[in-house]
């Protein structure tokens, strides 16, 4: 039998529903979850553990606020991020005059605007350094963001209305006109979808970065574009089959279940090697776009894995390698791991934050 909180909590969100949110099952489990970490002693959090798990977009943040308020009375001290009423349009000019009013609603704009939204810190707050409240809130950010895979330009052409003549169609429409003169038809090339190839580091050094990048792993393969996913330690392990679950918690599970050392050492020369024999060479890394996720840490022989990076680079369309230490302050990189792979590397990028998580995807693609 639920306990009295847990009733109140499922109450409010069939509550929501009834306003129009679209709550399943799933949201309201994760919310219930995130509401326990918070503890309902803190009014604040548990209003942002539900605008993070039970709402899906713009619309939604709306309806949540009234209904919280509503079903939870007082919410002084909460973030806002509507107002209570939305200003009426004025067709008149507003009188410039000393207004003493105008004095007191230029303090309140400037105190909205000095209050930055929890939100916006997450973005730029370390991974490493987040609770278990806050990661519940990276998580549906993360969830939310909509990558672009990079394109390529495909082998067939496609009808244009300027660019190359196409002969085949122009003369097939002047056929039909019984030899008459007809309008010039013209073709480009068309462009498909490029693929990407992300290979993530799960030793023991990566490990307070590894469940953010696997949910970021997740939201990539999610867009159906060709992405392919393996993970990086003692030994290869592709986990492409587990991320394609639609569900990102149950994804990760399946691919914690797949993968066999995590947390363990690193030895990125000799698992980049098991994976240009296996699978890059044989062409999944040719023309692809080929994300590396690691700090650098190499146990074994960094000459090994400069020799395994230069032969990676001449496959590939475009080598990026993400660092969670990149984007620290006072971070030089001269870990042997990293001295060995960055010559052959186009890009070299931070990977500790959501805002970093969002440049690397700008990087994937434009690439």
């Amino acid at each position: 039998m639920s306990h009295e909180p847990d009733r109140i909590l499922l109450a409010f969100t069939r509550a929501l529903r009834a306003a129009g949110v679209r709550v399943t099952h799933d949201r309201a489990a994760h919310f219930l979850t995130a509401a326990a970490i918070v503890g309902l002693a803190d009014p604040a959090g548990v209003y942002v553990a539900g605008r993070a798990t039970l709402c899906s977009g713009p619309d939604d943040l709306e309806r949540f606020d009234r209904v919280f308020e509503a079903w939870f009375g007082d919410r002084s001290g909460l973030p806002r991020s509507i107002p209570r009423e939305r200003p009426q349009d004025v067709a008149a000019p507003l009188p410039v005059t000393d207004d003493p009013d105008g004095a007191a609603w230029q303090g309140e704009r400037d105190l909205v605007h000095a209050a930055a939204s929890e939100a916006e810190i997450l973005r730029h707050r370390d991974v490493a350094a987040l609770d278990a409240a806050q990661k519940a809130v990276l998580d549906a950010m993360i969830r939310a963001l909509r990558p672009h895979p990079p394109v390529r330009r495909a082998s067939r052409h496609t009808p244009w209305r300027r660019g190359e003549v196409d002969l085949q169609r122009t003369l097939r429409s002047s056929l039909q006109l019984m030899g008459e003169p007809a309008q010039v038809r013209h073709r480009r090339r068309g462009t498909e979808a490029r693929r990407v190839v992300l290979l993530l580091d799960v030793s023991a050094s990566m490990r307070p970065y590894a469940d953010a990048l696997l949910r970021l792993a997740h939201t990539l393969v999610a867009t159906r574009a060709p992405v392919e996913v393996f993970t990086l330690g003692t030994r290869l392990t592709r986990i492409t089959t587990a991320l394609r679950t639609a569900d990102p918690d149950r994804a990760l599970v399946r691919a914690g279940d797949e993968v066999p050392d995590w947390a363990g050492g690193t030895r990125l020369g000799e698992t980049l090697e098991a994976f240009l024999d296996r699978w890059g060479a044989r062409g999944m890394a040719r023309g692809a776009v080929v994300v590396v996720f690691s700090d650098g840490w190499e146990r074994g022989d960094a000459q090994l894995l400069g020799d395994q990076m230069a032969r990676l680079g001449r496959l590939a369309h475009r080598v990026v390698w993400v660092n969670p230490h990149r984007g620290k302050d006072g971070y030089e990189p001269v870990q042997q791991g990293i001295v060995a792979a960055l010559p052959h590397c186009d890009h070299f990028v931070a990977g500790h934050s959501l805002r970093a998580f969002e440049q690397v995807l700008e990087v994937v693609g434009g690439a």
